[in-house]
């Protein structure tokens, strides 16, 4: 049996199968009974090539110097033994007897001239592909005549040979079959014009599961709503009374909540707060944003303000709850409805990767169009903070003012101050570090559908709140000793989750930091590097730890008479759970035999000794 010549892990140049082309690969394993290399591309493609596919690094490199040291010789050989039989092409001369060239076209330039053009590789730090952007520049091309020809090209679309080029990276995406890249120009950069894939992995069941999911979650916050107004909210009590049509809609409450959206969408037009640049995307465009949530909401709280200054009741909140909930559901219809229909107007480069499955009901549900923009006003971006976010604020502050109305406090409860005080902090911090959230899995992975648009604008503002809802009609009294304890719990997850977070974002911005030195890494073939000490040392996953721990915190405060206050954290448990298993998929696809090292010196996904 043949000796194994390439070890795992070792980086090679593997052949693209029914092709020429090379590229730069990492050997995953070895089958001695097939004697086939398992090797994974820079795009994530995982193959099996023979031997004779593969090549060490330096091959090409040693066989360019060779072939153009071979082709200096044939050339000098060939000027030298040319027939004094053989005649020459007449030269052409204008009317002052000049010689003259025929001009070079596009479709003359040879595969020598591509060499010129400097091609850079950048990585998406969530997307699971990397992206090669390729920077303009002048190539000057010199022949024999010492004749110096400048090619400016605004599209390009040419056959790129690696072996020839000496380029260690990939191209083209990992479902297209082509030899050509088609680029296109932005921002004097040439970048790689993306052609549409079809989906093939879907997910929540594909089409039955989501057609299920749109009509069971707008089903759950209603019922959840009704059961927490009840005296008995108990599961003994399920179903509720059937509402009257009155309870249901309000044309005044979906006038409050549309004017909310457009106060929130004039806040986030203000030209106050920075302009960033988000990660690159998977056509390696770069989108720019403008971060000012916390000043649009330091402006909300003095808009609060002056109503409460001007005797405006809050509670009007609390009694509309249910109307505005269902508002918010038909508001999330009607835009996801807009969404759908603009995405069929947009470049293929712009959708989504998982959005475009060809089933209308899944790419409603998902989302077909990545970031969805009018001018420069980005909708998803938008709807991830401000609307929803902010309104969970205001409706835990109109069910703390129908507390004291209802229950003839002079002052809020303790529980009710402990809840709205967590789940004020935990909003301030969201928006105080809006830029993190641009390397989130909805920003740069996920599309722009309903499942976003209901989570932003219905699921959040309106079941995030739900203790503060509850305790309304639901008092808890606290002794201080309880309080305090709950008060320690939600502190540990807090610090948990912001160190997480913070330290896994100071390291994608600059790995090379003096202050994250003390970190344990691990290389990947995808060029970036995996955190094996710190935070990230201890779970995989310890920022959804944190987020846990101080989603405990927040209903701990409702007593235990009732498990509908509980229906937070036992929902974002599974929520967590899978949003774990969707990034294991990815980052396993992605960062492969690296990533199994990482599991083996990070054993728990999310409970230390648990899971």
């Amino acid at each position: 049996m043949p000796a194994k010549t390439f070890s795992d892990g070792e980086m090679v140049m593997g052949r693209w199968p029914g092709s020429n082309l090379y590229y730069e690969v990492q050997v995953t394993g070895y089958n001695k009974s097939t004697q086939l290399y398992a090797v994974k591309y820079k795009d994530g493609t995982e193959l099996d090539l023979k031997e004779s596919d593969v090549k060490p690094l330096n091959y090409f490199r040693m066989r360019k110097a060779h072939s153009r040291s071979s082709s200096r010789q044939r050339s000098r050989s060939r000027s030298r033994s040319r027939s004094p039989a053989r005649t020459q092409a007449p030269k052409r001369s204008n009317s002052r007897g000049r010689e003259t060239k025929k001009p070079m076209q596009k479709e003359e330039v040879q595969k020598e001239d591509v060499p010129a053009l400097k091609f850079v590789h950048q990585e998406n730090s969530t997307s699971s592909k990397p992206t090669s952007v390729i920077n303009y520049k002048e190539a000057e091309e010199e022949n024999s005549a010492k004749n110096t020809y400048r090619i400016v090209e605004h599209k390009i679309r040419k056959e790129i040979v690696t072996d020839q080029l000496d380029l260690p990276y990939n191209l083209r995406t990992k479902k297209q079959e082509k030899n050509v890249v088609e680029l296109e120009t932005k921002d004097d950069h040439l970048y790689i014009k993306k052609q549409a894939v079809q989906t093939q992995e879907r997910e929540f069941g594909g089409r039955i599961g989501v057609f299920f999911i749109m009509f069971l979650l707008p089903f759950t916050v209603i019922l959840l709503l009704l059961m927490c107004a009840e005296d008995d909210a108990s599961i003994q009590s399920f179903p509720p009374p059937v509402p009257t049509l009155q309870m249901l809609w309000s044309s005044n409450a979906l006038g409050v909540f549309v004017l909310w959206f457009l106060f929130q969408a004039l806040l986030y037009l203000l030209p106050i707060g920075k302009v960033v640049e988000g990660v690159p995307l998977a056509n390696g465009k770069k989108l720019k944003y403008r971060i000012n949530a916390f000043y649009a909401f330091v402006l909300c709280a003095a808009a609060l303000g002056a109503a409460l200054y001007n005797e405006v009741n809050l509670s009007y909140i609390y009694s509309s709850q249910l109307q505005l909930a269902i508002s918010a559901i038909l508001f999330s219809v009607l835009l996801s409805i807009y969404l759908y229909v603009r995405s069929w107007r947009v470049p293929a480069d712009e959708l989504a990767e998982g959005g475009n499955s060809g089933s209308f009901i899944y790419d409603f549900f998902i989302g077909r169009e990545l970031n969805p923009r009018i001018r420069n006003f980005d909708l998803k971006f938008f709807c991830e903070l401000r609307p929803g976010l902010m309104g969970w604020v205001v409706i835990n502050l109109g069910s703390l003012f129908a507390e004291m109305e209802m229950q003839g406090r002079e002052a809020p409860s303790l529980a009710m101050i402990l809840v709205n005080s967590f789940q004020l902090l935990y909003v301030i911090d969201a928006l105080w570090n809006e830029t993190a959230i641009l390397t989130t899995m909805d920003i740069v992975h996920d599309g722009f559908g309903f499942m976003l648009t209901f989570g932003d604008l219905v699921w959040v503002p309106f079941v995030y709140s739900l203790q503060a809802f509850y305790l309304v009609n639901h008092p808890n009294e606290l002794s201080w000793p309880v309080a305090l304890a709950i008060i320690a719990l939600n502190t540990v997850g807090y610090i948990i989750f912001r160190g997480a977070n913070s330290q896994k974002n100071a390291f994608r911005r600059n790995p090379h930091d003096p202050k994250l030195a003390h970190l344990n890494i691990i290389p990947t073939a995808a060029g970036k590097s995996l955190i094996v000490s710190g935070w990230w040392g201890f779970v995989r996953h310890p920022n959804y730890l944190g987020d846990l721990i101080m989603a405990l915190a927040w209903s701990l405060p409702c007593g235990f008479n009732h498990i509908i206050p509980y229906f937070y954290v036992i929902y974002f448990t599974c929520l967590l759970i899978h949003r774990e298993a969707r990034d294991e998929r990815q980052c396993r696809k992605k960062y492969g035999v690296a990533w199994n090292k990482y599991c083996q010196q990070v054993r728990y996904r999310i409970f230390p000794y648990i899971y």
